[in-house]
Parts: structure tokens; C-alpha cells; sequence
């Protein structure tokens, strides 16, 4: 299967790659003039005590092919180059592309480690498959039958030595090839998981730290790596072996042809049955065909050393194709079917337009493991809703339902009345603000992170977005205010800090819909309070849904859902719950029990 998936992208090299089989084409046919050139010059000067004025025309011709050789040459390396240089960049950014549309959802089970041991290393192993080993089967298919085109008619008997040996090569290549690909394929994927664990462990350091484990997981990845390195060298070592063996037969085949040419240009007899007549050769023609055979052992010589660049190919493509194969759990519709959102994006969908109704919602994530069970809610445009509940209780699900990251097993979610699965994403989108409770910072300047959602946004709006998240008085303090780099999760910053930056970067964005999700956990009380502040001057004009664990960032919401197990048990305002005696005044007097033992 993966065999048959990389020659379906053969098609991404584009004309390249043929431009590489026939410039080794014409390679080959060069070194048969080469070789006829070098034999009348030997013949001339050694039989025919030719001076140096009868064999310089053949000199200079001689002279004159090797620059060409050596251009031909050049020109095939750099044609191989850009064919597989095109193949990986396309399959790349359709890797890419596939996991942006896959969404969270999918990346939340999958190890980080081996998804990019998948980017990298497993597509720059499919550049050996398209720049040489493509290319050498191709030649090895054409430049032998050429050359035995050659042969035949000079010395049939050579030829036949040729045509009797050259299948041994290949045969044996495919003999020992595939235990080597089995291996191979058990040694990438031994690659992905020590890389995937190795991820782990670093991003983990700080906790294996604090519980004394970091030397026990350096036990381990010792182990996995010994296993790894085990693994290589029984892939090496079957490897050297195929090489040995190609070597061998093409060494006997051109030791085979030499003892027959050597024989009759010294009048010997060979061993071969009376009746067997056996062609005579002189030395000019002896010489051209002796040198012509290492000509045609040598692609599939070639071939047989690009093979390990195949199996290393398909193993690559085995974890590309279970990627590209993983389906979205969000439906995917063509660009003809969505074009009401184009209508509802420019008429309707202005802030704060924007009103959200869940119509008897349910979705699984597996058969038996239902995450919402028939929600059914109304969420009026311009309103502060809240979403509470126990952890485990179905908020994230909610959540990634609405942000079009998963897509309801059943019901419907409607946006002004219309269907959401019928909607363009990126579109809706583009009217959304979201607010994670631990949000994702990346290596740059701040405004660099602040222009994530906004990218033409000018420095008067950014200091405003600083403002308004009450960011800006700490962003003056730094020496090169908002081009100070930041580093990686916002490393240097503190969790007030980031979340503060995450709230301008919504301000700046200016959706007509914001969603917050638990936008105060984890902070001091200092800067609850400034990040509290800015959410009540986020909320003006716009539609609010907040997923809260602390309750006291609730208390202003219009409307508040309370989920358990998947289901609405509750809806309505603080004083209407809290007063009801339900589920929503049981977290309350947990909340403040546990703020009093914090006291």
C-alpha cells in the first residue's frame, strides 16, 4: 500500500524527475562513445603504432566528453534535487493543512513528539525515493537494454553472459530486501516513540524534577535508545550485505566476460562443448565491449544501493498515509455548498448580531462514552452566558462544538438560524475571539503575539488592546516595549502577564463573539482582579460566553448553563439558581468552603 501511495505522488516532481532519467540516459550513451573513443585510441597506438597525430581528433574527442559528462552529471543531481524538493514541499504543506483540519480535537491524541518526527524526518526520507531511487530503477530499465543493443552485434557471446547474469542482481536485491524492509519499518517506527517520549520528558522536566523521577526516565530513554540503535544496525547490517551480494554477481559477470574475450584474443581454447561455436573477437572490439560491461552492471548496482532509500521511503509513508487518512470529527463540506455564509457574513453577522441555539445536541467520542446528551439551549445575541460544571461534565466538548472543532452526532447548532455544519469555518471564525485558560504564546516580539489575529493592526492599535487589558503600564517598563522578545509559552512572562496579552490580542481582533475559558484560574489576587476588569470591558457590545470552574467569575452573567454529565440540569441567572437549592447553589457552598481553607 505505501509502495502504491508513492508512486501516486510521483505526479508532484513534475517534469524533473523525466528530465533526470534521461539526462543519466544520455550520460550512459556518453560513456559508450567514451569507451569507444579510449579503445580505437589504445587499439591505434598499441597494434597499429599509430603517432600522436592519427589519435589526436580521438584525443580531443575524448577530452571534450568528459566536461560534458561532468555538466550531464550536474544537470541530473540538480533536476533529481528540485523533483524531490518539489514532493516534499507539497506533501508538507498538505500535511499541514490536513492537521489544521483535523483541529485540536485529533492533535489532543496524538504525541507531539511523533508528529513532528512525521514533519521532518519522515518526509525528508521520501527525497531519497524521488531523487535517486525512482531515477535509478528508470535507468536501470533503459541504459542495460541499450548497452546489450551495443554488444549483441560486436560479441554475442558477451552478451549472452549478460543477459544470463543481470537478472541475479535484481533477484537477490528483492531477496534480501525485504527482511531489511521489515526491519526498517520496525526501526522507524522505534524512532517515533523515542522521539515522541523524549518530547514528553523535556516538556515534563520541571515536574520529574520535583517528584525525584528524572533519573529513572533517563533509565529509560537509555533503554529506548539502545533498542533504536539495535534496530539500526540490524537494518545496516542486512543493508551491507545486499550490497555485498550485488557486488559480487556483477564482479563474477564482469570477471566471466573478461576470461572469454581474454581467451580468444590469445587463440585458447575455451571450455565449451565441440559443437559450440564460438565467435572470434580482435582487440578493438574485445576492449570497447570489456569496458562496456562495468557500464552495465553499474545502474543496477546503483539500484541496489538506492534501495535501502526505498524502504526507508515506505516506512515514512506508512505514518503519513495513517496521518493524511485520519478523518475530521467536523464536517468538511465543498466551497459551492457553503456560499450562504458569504450573505450571513456581510449582512447579518454584524456585533452583536450574533445568537446561537443548540438543538437537542448530542455527541460521542466513542460508542458508549456519550460527552453531551441532548442540549438543547438558547443563547440570545449580545448576552453574557456562563457555563458551569464539574470537571468531566462536557464544557470542553461545548466548547469545541461551537468553534467548529468537532461536529454534533446528532442535532444541530444554528447561527442566526442557520446550520453551523453548513457554514464556512474559517468565515465563522473570523467572528470569534477565544480566550484559553492557558494561552499559547509563541517565540517573537509581543507584537508579533498581539498581531496573531489582527495582522495588519498598526502600533496605535496595539497600545490600545494593551490598554483596554490593562497590559500597557508593563509593556512601557520593558526596554524595547512591543518588540521585545518574548519566549516560547510565553516564557519570562508571568500567568497574569499572559493571560492580560491574550486578552489584547482578543481586543484587537474586535470579534462580535468572545469565549473565555476560565480566563482567572491560577492567578493572584492582583491580577484576577486586572484581568477581571478587562473581561467586564470586553464584554460591552459584545456576546460573552465564559466556561467557568470558579464560580465568582460568573456572578455577572445574564444566563448560566450548568452541565453534568453531558446534560443541562440547570439554566437561568446567579440570585434565580443560587436561590433554587439545585446543583448550581451545592457548587457555590463548595466553592466557599474551599475558599475558607485556603483562609
Amino acid at each position: 500500500m505505501s509502495v502504491t501511495w508513492l508512486k501516486a505522488q510521483r505526479p508532484l516532481a513534475g517534469f524533473a524527475l523525466t528530465y533526470t532519467v534521461w539526462l543519466n540516459t544520455l550520460n550512459g550513451l556518453l560513456a559508450i562513445a567514451q569507451a569507444w573513443c579510449l579503445a580505437v585510441i589504445l587499439n591505434a597506438v598499441i597494434f597499429d603504432a599509430a603517432d600522436r597525430t592519427a589519435v589526436l581528433p580521438w584525443l580531443w574527442g575524448l577530452l571534450g566528453l568528459l566536461p560534458v559528462r561532468a555538466v550531464v552529471l550536474w544537470g541530473a543531481e540538480q533536476t533529481a534535487f528540485a523533483a524531490a524538493a518539489a514532493v516534499r514541499i507539497t506533501l508538507r504543506d498538505r500535511v499541514y493543512r490536513h492537521l489544521q483540519l483535523l483541529g485540536p480535537a485529533y492533535l489532543a491524541t496524538e504525541r507531539s513528539g511523533a508528529l513532528v518526527e512525521i514533519l521532518t524526518k519522515g518526509i525528508d526520507d521520501l527525497e531519497g525515493y524521488y531523487a535517486r531511487f525512482l531515477p535509478a530503477m528508470s535507468l536501470a530499465m533503459i541504459l542495460p537494454l541499450v548497452l546489450l543493443i551495443v554488444v549483441l552485434p560486436l560479441d554475442w557471446l558477451a552478451g549472452v553472459v549478460l543477459l544470463m547474469t543481470a537478472p541475479l542482481i535484481p533477484l537477490f536485491m528483492i531477496l534480501i530486501g525485504s527482511g531489511a524492509e521489515v526491519r526498517n519499518q520496525r526501526q522507524w517506527k522505534q524512532l517515533a516513540r523515542m522521539s515522541a517520549h523524549f518530547l514528553d520528558v523535556i516538556q515534563g522536566l520541571t515536574t520529574l524534577k520535583l517528584f525525584g523521577a528524572s533519573r529513572r526516565e533517563v533509565e529509560i530513554i537509555g533503554t529506548i535508545s539502545d533498542d533504536y540503535r539495535v534496530s539500526t544496525m540490524q537494518v545496516l547490517r542486512i543493508a551491507f550485505l545486499s550490497s555485498a551480494v550485488l557486488e559480487f554477481f556483477a564482479s563474477i559477470g564482469i570477471a566471466i566476460v573478461a576470461v572469454f574475450i581474454g581467451f580468444r584474443l590469445y587463440g585458447l581454447a575455451l571450455p565449451v562443448p565441440p559443437w559450440f561455436v564460438v565467435p572470434e573477437i580482435d582487440f578493438l572490439r574485445g576492449l570497447f565491449v570489456l569496458m562496456l560491461v562495468p557500464e552495465f552492471y553499474a545502474p543496477l548496482r546503483n539500484l541496489g544501493a538506492q534501495y535501502h532509500a526505498r524502504m526507508a521511503a515506505t516506512a515514512a509513508a506508512e505514518q503519513l498515509i495513517r496521518l493524511l487518512d485520519a478523518k475530521p470529527n467536523h464536517a468538511v463540506l465543498a466551497n459551492e455548498q457553503r456560499t450562504t455564509v458569504i450573505h450571513f457574513a456581510a449582512e447579518e453577522m454584524t456585533r452583536p448580531s450574533i445568537a446561537v441555539r443548540f438543538e437537542a445536541v448530542e455527541f460521542y467520542y466513542e460508542e458508549g462514552r456519550p460527552a453531551l446528551c441532548g442540549v438543547t439551549a438558547d443563547i440570545p445575541a449580545g448576552r453574557r452566558i456562563a457555563v458551569v460544571g464539574t470537571s468531566g461534565a462536557g464544557k470542553t466538548t461545548f466548547i469545541n462544538l461551537l468553534l467548529g472543532f468537532l461536529t454534533p452526532t446528532s442535532g444541530r447548532i444554528l447561527i442566526n438560524d442557520q446550520d453551523l455544519a453548513q457554514l464556512d469555518l474559517t468565515t465563522w471564525r473570523q467572528h470569534l475571539a477565544w480566550v484559553p485558560q492557558q494561552p499559547r504564546l509563541f517565540q517573537g516580539s509581543i507584537a508579533d503575539n498581539l498581531r496573531l489575529g489582527a495582522p495588519t493592526a498598526t502600533l496605535d492599535m496595539l497600545c490600545d488592546a494593551a490598554r483596554q487589558a490593562r497590559i500597557d503600564a508593563f509593556i512601557a517598563t520593558l526596554p524595547m516595549g512591543y518588540d521585545s522578545i518574548i519566549g516560547e509559552r510565553g516564557a519570562g512572562l508571568s500567568g497574569g502577564q499572559i493571560q492580560r496579552l491574550a486578552l489584547a490580542r482578543a481586543f484587537l481582533r474586535d470579534a462580535p463573539f468572545v469565549i473565555l475559558d476560565e480566563a482567572t484560574a491560577n492567578l493572584d489576587p492582583d491580577s484576577e482582579r486586572l484581568v477581571q476588569e478587562s473581561i467586564d470591558l470586553l464584554a460591552q457590545g459584545r456576546m460573552l460566553l465564559v466556561v467557568a470552574h470558579r464560580l465568582a467569575t460568573v456572578r455577572k452573567a445574564d444566563q448560566i448553563l450548568v452541565l453534568e454529565q453531558g446534560r443541562i440540569i440547570e439554566q437561568g441567572d446567579h440570585a434565580t439558581l443560587a436561590a433554587a437549592g439545585g446543583r448550581y447553589a451545592q457548587m457555590i457552598a463548595a466553592d466557599q468552603g474551599g475558599i475558607k481553607r485556603g483562609e
